[in-house]
């Protein structure tokens, strides 16, 4: 043995530091490889004395079949073969530590479990493959800024009553096509063509722990940043939960579905953490390997989950790379969304990426650049925010635009520019340039980051908000509380006005394009449906709203000008203007410079709640909207033009 069961558990300093002296498995048939004629299962377990394999007929319940003595194999593993088909059987490991077995647990590896993710199941992946999945495709995608993210979760998306949709709360509901609100509006999976956006962002997907499978009808929700099973989808948005061939079947034919309707799937993982600490899978096979250490030797805390993944380490790193690819070449996902990214360090994150580009050149990857608690791996070795320009095609979250936008997230009273907070110009004109170098940005002015941190703007994610803290209109109600609906309204659409034609990649959140309510609660990771379900009434109430940031996600789709791809282009083809009055920015784009058809753009943003007059400095001009409306193509006459409080006009060239 390389430690005692007792001295891994709870790992000082110095033992922390011995992990690197375990031995490391470079085979690619960790878990189970199956065939008809024989199934053999590997785990990493170097520290263990002994190790079996058990065979149950259910996922749960019941007195095991078999008790299978494994052998040791070569880089710290344990293997065994069992003849004939096992398709179907559950099955878990458990390991011996200093004198005593430790946990019964399924394969860290696990592609298949039975209910609640207890025990994986040898499953024949050939046999989940919906009809048609071999010829299925990913929509035509070239780059990065290219994408326009839908943040989506699937109960959400289709449990309210007025949803149309029959499958409510379940993988299968989002490919039902044909649905509408009671209105006859399009929701669901024809609601997110009809918009226009190119990739839907789906909150956890696979198996975690916090929603019980086997009590359908009781009420539970939770987002899922809580992983159980790794490379699984959850088994509580699929119609049987204790069949492990129908989750599989199920997530593939959604991924299908939106691949066939135009739409890109990103999945939005948390490998930073897991549900469990010291009962968790990892800890029952390799106790202490998967997670960093503080300095007393206990779990450090980086995500404030009670445990933090020490992706540094080899067999940490190797887990995490091998599950994203199985992803991509299993499911034909997307991209990933990387929850708290600024846990996980710069090498693997950058390694992850070379890899999965050469699988699928179009990946989509980005995170958030950082924790929510210290942690004991050095800031400089992390993927926080700072280090951006560090990254190899991974884009990070802009706190920066976000609340300059519509003020600090932690100050619920807290104002931004759309809501008409004084001060905020030069945090959205950082924003406006994905973070990336720029001559007019006064850098000192910025709400949070006194420099550039991006060397590219695909390495940025602009938005405002998303599923964490309160919805935009949520925010606005409690910043601007006396303000008029009708203001507020404008505050909103200036805000995705400014997502929408700022550089990087573009995300909303799923229902801001109708003014979408949790009824004011902040953190609604586990209210009830009443909170988080997307209210499709809404559309119909404020279809003005809709259709308006329909109008941007075409208008943006159809010109490069707001997609540039280099931070060269950023600092050259964009001109802030000058000696504007306070509460006012203003910029143009060379469209030229990119060939596009307008070739110059204006974007002029009014963030006071006063009518503004500008000059535009020259004739001929055209607007694409006007006040936060589409004005089609009409002609500006004169040099002047008045900006609506709390307003976008758009103006171009051809």
């Amino acid at each position: 043995m390389i430690l005692g069961f007792l001295s891994q558990f709870f790992p000082g300093k110095s033992q922390s530091k011995s992990f690197d002296r375990y031995p490391v498995y470079t085979g690619n048939d960790l878990g189970l490889t199956y065939s008809p004629k024989q199934s053999a299962f590997r785990i990493w377990a170097p520290t263990a004395e002994q190790a079996e394999l058990l065979f149950y007929k259910a996922g749960t319940g019941g007195d095991a079949l078999r008790h299978i003595k494994m052998q040791k194999a070569g880089g710290g593993t344990w293997r065994v073969v069992v003849p004939g088909d096992q398709k179907g059987v559950f099955y878990v490991f458990r390991v011996r530590i200093n004198g005593k077995w430790l946990d019964e647990v399924p394969d860290p590896y696990a592609k298949s479990v039975g209910v609640n993710g207890k025990r994986a199941m040898v499953v024949d992946l050939t046999k989940t493959n919906p009809p048609g999945w071999e010829q299925d495709e990913s929509p035509v995608f070239h780059n990065a800024t290219d994408a326009v993210i839908y943040e989506l979760h699937v109960r959400d998306a289709s449990i309210a009553a007025n949803s149309g949709i029959q499958q409510k709360g379940k993988f299968a509901g989002l490919t039902e096509t044909g649905t509408h609100n009671n209105e006859g509006l399009s929701t669901g999976l024809d609601h997110l063509k009809e918009l226009g956006v190119t990739h839907i962002h789906l909150l956890p997907c696979f198996d975690f722990n916090s929603v019980d499978e086997s009590k359908p009808g009781q009420p539970q929700y939770n987002w899922g940043y809580d992983p159980l099973n790794y490379n699984v989808p959850e088994g509580s948005y699929s119609t049987n939960p204790y069949d492990g061939v129908t989750r599989i079947k199920e997530f593939k034919s959604l991924v299908q579905a939106f691949h066939q309707n135009g739409l890109r799937v990103v999945m939005d993982v948390v490998y930073n953490h897991t549900a469990l600490t010291g009962d968790a899978y990892f800890n029952q096979l390799v106790p202490g390997y998967y997670y960093r250490q503080d300095k007393k030797g206990g779990f450090s805390n980086a995500t404030a989950c009670g445990n933090e993944i020490a992706s540094e380490r080899a067999m940490v790193r190797k887990f995490i790379l091998e599950s994203v690819k199985y992803w991509v070449n299993e499911y034909h996902v997307d991209g990933f969304r990387f929850d708290l990214m600024g846990v996980h360090d710069i090498t693997t994150m950058n390694i992850i990426s070379a890899e999965l580009h050469k699988i699928r050149p179009g990946i989509l990857l980005y995170g958030e650049g950082w924790t929510a608690g210290a942690s004991p791996l050095a800031d400089s070795l992390r993927a926080l925010k700072k280090y951006a320009y560090k990254l190899d095609r991974i884009a990070v979250f802009s706190d920066d635009i976000r609340d300059g936008i519509k003020g600090s997230v932690f100050d619920h009273q807290d104002g931004g520019f759309a809501s008409g907070k004084p001060g905020m110009e030069e945090s959205i004109k950082f924003g406006v340039v994905a973070a990336c170098r720029h001559p007019q940005v006064q850098y000192k002015k910025v709400n949070y980051s006194r420099s550039p941190y991006a060397k590219q703007p695909y390495q940025v994610i602009s938005y405002c908000s998303c599923h964490d803290n309160h919805t935009l209109w949520d925010k606005l109600a409690l910043s601007a509380g006396n303000a008029t609906e009708e203001e507020r309204v404008n505050m909103q659409k200036l805000a995705l006005s400014i997502v929408l034609t700022s550089q990087g990649i573009a995300f909303l959140h799923a229902g801001s394009e109708f003014l979408r309510s949790k009824q004011g609660v902040e953190n609604s990771f586990n209210a009830p449906d009443s909170i988080n379900a997307i209210d499709w009434h809404l559309k119909t109430v404020h279809q003005d709203v809709f259709d308006y940031v329909k109008s941007l996600i075409s208008m943006r789709k159809s010109h490069p000008a707001f997609r540039l791809r280099s931070g060269r282009q950023v600092a050259n083809d964009i001109r802030f203007w000058e000696n504007l009055p306070p509460g006012l920015v203003a910029y143009t784009i060379k469209g030229a410079a990119v060939k596009d058809q307008w070739k110059n753009v204006a974007v002029l943003l009014n963030g006071t709640a006063t009518a503004q007059s500008v000059d535009v400095h020259r004739t001929g001009w055209k607007i694409y909207s006007r006040d936060n409306n589409i004005a089609g193509g009409q002609e500006m006459t004169g040099h002047n033009v008045t900006l609506a409080p709390y307003s976008c006009t758009i103006m171009y060239k051809e």
